[in-house]
């Protein structure tokens, strides 16, 4: 349903329905991303940060990690972002990604995989805002400092 006001026209309450329409389907889409989407996404980082023959075999979303923010399986290639992304902003989600992606090339969280990481421009930022939402979201409030487990 949607309330308009009894002024409007015929022509009116129809633009504003559309309008209206194509708001709420694009917030639903940004809530609810696909895998497909996730993927494109995961391609198009690798293939910009990663070396030419590194992609991954699978990415998808996952209802199952309650504690990190993604996970990736180097021998596998696959990679799973926790649905806890879906509505966050798309750099914050591209980091996640980037850094999963990063774990295809370093297993580990040394320095050759920060300089993976950090060629992404918006790690600091997306650092920053996952470390917020972290204290939020914490149990521990006030004087937590842990640091997110993003893998």
């Amino acid at each position: 349903m949607v309330a308009i006001p009894a002024r409007f026209t015929r022509a009116e309450e129809e633009h504003w329905v559309a309008v209206m329409t194509k708001r709420v389907l694009a917030k639903e889409r940004r809530r609810r991303p696909s895998d497909t989407g996730l993927a494109a996404a995961a391609d198009r980082l690798a293939a910009t940060y990663l070396p030419p023959d590194v992609r991954p075999t699978s990415v998808s979303w996952v209802t199952n990690q309650g504690q990190r923010w993604g996970s990736c399986t180097p021998a596998q290639g696959t990679i799973r972002i926790s649905h806890r992304l879906q509505g966050m902003p798309s750099w914050v989600v591209d980091y996640v990604l980037v850094h999963e992606l990063a774990h295809l090339v370093v297993g580990g969280h040394g320095q050759d995989f920060w300089d993976i990481v950090n060629r992404y421009p918006h790690t600091e930022r997306a650092r920053g805002f996952l470390h917020g939402v972290a204290y939020r979201d914490s149990e521990g409030g006030p004087g937590s400092d842990e640091e997110p487990d993003v893998d």
